[in-house]
């Protein structure tokens, strides 16, 4: 007899799925002990189900490829939620399988009971509940076309004696992505032309939708003497090779790239899903290059929107256009891209004595020290401004996280689904102390599943970014004190090499240390806690909840604290 279960395993296995992230449970084990029984796909054991969901997604942002995780019934497939989010928001193909309870018991509020395919809902593209063995493998089928065409997270709930039942059919079904190549009609390309060759000071503002477009965008940035801004997930994708890169804009950027839109006319946005309207300049024409066209328009009103994807489009732009001979606009946005980068460069120094170590220090030697073609995977927080800013790409280089979602605790289990994917690939996880915490228990499956990810834990002691938000909006901190162990002994007794590092002066040999080690490492930093991450533009706003800030904090007898401030940043104001 073949198991529906069987039969869903049979179909991953045909589909190129090499692994399934997850933890077992009593209603999945008729799908676990498929895998068993396979032995073709491996099993890659968590030790929280958020995890599983966030490795899969991080593998398949690697890949492209669909990616798996699996839960039990209830609390178990329920904490997968938060991993699932975050990959439907990067727009990555995961499919997850959702026990439920035994068929009888639905809907007698059963032990564990809860509705996966209502809770799962907002967070998919495709989710349904298989209530009988004769609707699979059509389900089956259905959502994994679901996940790879469209991009997102398919969830199919199926309850543990469902699984364990015969199968009504054991086809297998190969889903291959249809990969149209889409380009605007000839009419829309020439008006975007028309309004390009009319524009006097332009500006590129690119995303990830640009990934495999970097010689025609530098192409068309070149034909239009335009500079190029990149939204962060498209910072791997645009900075190398580009001589028209000046830099990101946001509240993770810097003035560069802030003041090479300010200074536009016309704006062409490429591929971006950039989500602060803030941060779009209110005066110029703006023209909006998306594959889906929901998009066009979303963040920022445009003047003309065009659907396709990006190298198609901008190679049937590029003849159209005329060169740009004025190029003052372009010099004006390089020069001051240099002076912000040279200023940048001037933060990211070492300290004297025993002083907390400089984040931007330690993201800089990061930088030097890593492989050509690492995986940098940085937590939400401030680990992620100090990647923006100072990881330098390369074309073989990967910078990937929870930059759409916007989750704490992403990168090791990130980190853990993209090692998996390649073991022999450096494999980087830039981790704040909150983020490591959150999901401590996942150093444990590195060891288990000998996977040789770098952790590097920007130790501050605090939920650092937490607390320039507070800051900025005016409120003394509060509640984002962190008592954390020293995460390197934790690591040697996890059988991890571990080494804390609470100098400059030894940091750079600790980072050689730590990335030549054969297996799994843990490199415990102390970080200057008080150093402020400042966005590109300061607004009258944030002027005013900082002095607010300041007065509460000196009212609450906490003046020390302004000391340590001003001490540790004053660097940046000269």
């Amino acid at each position: 007899m073949v198991t529906v279960a069987e039969n869903m395993v049979a179909t991953l296995r045909t589909n190129g799925v090499e692994r399934v992230y997850g933890l077992p449970g009593d209603s999945l084990n008729g799908f676990t002990d498929a895998l068993r029984k396979d032995g073709t796909i491996d099993w890659v054991q968590v030790r929280h189900e958020e995890a599983a969901a966030f490795a899969a997604a991080a593998e398949a942002e690697m890949t492209g490829d669909l990616a798996v995780c699996a839960g039990s019934c209830g609390p178990g497939n329920l904490h997968l939620i938060n991993g699932l989010f975050d990959a439907q928001r990067s727009r990555v193909p995961v499919l997850a399988i959702a026990a439920h309870i035994p068929t009888p018991e639905i809907g007698t509020t059963y032990f564990q009971e809860t509705h996966p395919q209502e809770l799962f809902r907002e967070c998919s593209v495709y989710v349904e509940y298989v209530a009988h063995p004769s609707q699979m493998p059509r389900l089956m089928e259905i959502a994994l076309r679901a996940a790879i065409e469209q991009r997102g997270v398919a969830v199919l709930v199926i309850p543990g004696d469902v699984a364990l039942a015969e199968a009504q059919s054991t086809r297998t079904t190969q889903i291959s992505r249809a990969r149209p190549v889409v380009v605007p009609s000839e009419q829309e390309l020439d008006r975007a032309a028309e309004l390009l060759n009319d524009g006097g000071n332009t500006t590129i503002l690119a995303g990830a939708g640009v990934a495999g477009a970097h010689t025609e965008l530098v192409a068309i940035a070149e034909r239009l003497g335009a500079p190029v801004v990149h939204a962060l997930r498209g910072k791997e994708h645009i900075e190398y090779d580009n001589p028209y890169d000046v830099g990101m804009t946001g509240l993770l950027g810097f003035s560069s790239g802030y003041r090479a839109m300010e200074n536009a006319d016309t704006l062409l946005m490429v591929g971006t899903d950039f989500p602060y309207p803030q941060f779009f300049p209110d005066h110029t024409r703006t023209l909006q290059i998306d594959l889906r066209g929901t998009q066009l328009g979303r963040r920022h009103p445009v003047d003309l929107g065009l659907v396709g994807d990006s190298r198609a489009t901008l190679e049937a732009l590029l003849p159209r256009l005329t060169e740009r001979t004025g190029r003052k606009h372009l010099e004006d946005a390089r020069q001051h891209y240099a002076k912000t980068r040279e200023r940048l460069d001037d933060l990211a120094v070492p300290r004297r004595g025993k002083a907390a170590i400089h984040p931007q220090y330690l993201a800089r030697l990061l930088d030097e020290h890593a492989a050509q073609d690492a995986v940098f995977i940085p937590d939400v927080g401030s680990p992620v401004v100090w990647a923006s800013r100072y990881l330098s790409m390369n074309g073989r280089r990967r910078l990937i996280g929870s930059f759409a979602h916007g989750s704490m605790a992403n990168a090791l289990p990130q980190a853990i689904g993209a090692q998996s994917n390649e073991p022999a690939r450096q494999v980087i996880a830039l981790s704040g102390d909150g983020g490591l915490s959150m999901l401590f228990g996942e150093l444990i499956t590195l060891v288990q599943n000998q996977l040789p990810v770098k952790v590097v834990v920007f130790n501050n002691s605090s939920l650092n970014f937490v607390e320039l938000e507070m800051k900025a909006a005016g409120f003394v901190t509060y509640g984002t004190d962190l008592e954390n162990p020293d995460f390197s002994a934790v690591a040697n007794a996890l059988g991890i090499w571990g080494k804390r590092v609470d100098s400059s002066r030894k940091l750079p040999q600790a980072i050689k240390e730590f990335l030549a080690v054969d297996g799994p490492a843990l490199l415990d930093v102390r970080t200057e806690r008080q150093e402020l991450s400042m966005p590109p533009n300061i607004t009258a706003e944030q002027v005013k909840g900082f002095t607010l800030y300041a007065l509460r904090t000196v009212m609450n007898g906490r003046g020390d604290e302004l000391l340590d401030l001003a001490k540790t940043n004053l660097r940046q104001l000269f």
